[in-house]
C-alpha cells in the first residue's frame, strides 16, 4: 500500500489502515519511527475524564441548516 506525500507534507492514511485502527475524522494519532526506520502510527485513547480543547467540543455541533445567501447577507450586516 502506498500513497503520495503532498507538498505541504500531507499524506492520506489508506482506509483499509483506519479501518484497522479504528479512525475516525478528529482522532488523535501519534507518529513514531522505529530502530529498522519504519513508521509506526498508533491510535491516541482518550484517559477517562479528558477534557476536550475547545475545538474538539465544538466539532460535529452545528446542526443550523444555513443558505449561503442568508449567511453572507448575515455576515455583511445587510437585512
Amino acid at each position: 500500500m502506498s500513497t503520495t506525500l503532498t507538498s505541504k507534507g500531507q499524506v492520506t492514511i489508506p482506509k483499509q489502515i483506519r479501518d484497522a485502527l479504528n479512525l475516525e475524522p478528529g482522532c488523535a494519532v501519534d507518529f513514531a519511527v522505529n530502530r529498522e526506520g519504519e513508521l509506526v502510527i498508533q491510535k491516541v485513547e482518550r484517559r477517562a475524564g479528558h477534557q476536550p480543547d475547545r475545538f474538539e467540543a465544538a466539532r460535529g455541533k452545528a446542526d443550523v441548516k444555513w443558505r449561503t445567501d442568508d449567511l453572507m447577507a448575515l455576515l455583511r450586516g445587510e437585512g
